[in-house]
């Protein structure tokens, strides 16, 4: 298969959520037909839907790869699991978040993965980090990554000073 794009976006609240970002995107660099292209700042977000818990540490980034959209997500929910990923509830914390926002255009209604993602364009914590790497990405028919970021409260999310990635991109 050749290379498609893909975006994620990266989430962690528990057990040093920067430290697990950085862990999770070094990861993915490592990972056999991935190729990370870019990795955004690391942002500091409150919590959505369920919010007494601690805040987030978001992040995004692109990818090139030859996994199909299906066997990414497997990569994906394999990686969170082995980051201690339980799903103990809907919006609950979580060591590690892994969504797949876009993969090469491409539109998806499955039991098990929608692309574009379909709330990614009502997101603060996951425009704002696209916004450091693809601002002009269309997300579905919902507009630009920048268009979008126009029509979201973004006034609690906090850049932080620390990088979300150290390493060179790697191809596999």
């Amino acid at each position: 298969m050749m290379m498609q794009s893909a975006l994620i976006a990266l989430g962690s609240n528990l057990s040093e959520p920067v430290t697990q970002i950085q862990r999770a995107i070094k990861c993915l660099a490592e990972q056999e037909h991935i190729s990370l292209q870019a990795a955004s700042a690391l942002y500091r977000t409150a919590p959505v839907g369920y919010t007494d818990q601690p805040d987030f540490i978001n992040a995004a980034v692109h990818i090139e790869t030859s996994l199909a959209p299906m066997v990414l997500l497997r990569v994906l929910n394999q990686i969170e699991a082995e980051f201690g990923r339980e799903r103990s509830f809907q919006n609950a914390p979580r060591t590690l978040d892994l969504d797949m926002i876009d993969y090469a255009g491409q539109q998806w209604q499955t039991e098990r993965l929608v692309l574009p993602h379909p709330r990614a364009h009502e997101r603060g914590f996951v425009l704002i980090p696209l916004a450091d790497i693809v601002p002009k990405h269309e997300l579905g028919a919902h507009g630009s990554v920048l268009q979008l970021l126009q029509g979201v409260d973004v006034s609690d999310i906090e850049r932080l000073s620390v990088p979300a990635w150290n390493g060179n991109a790697t191809s596999h």
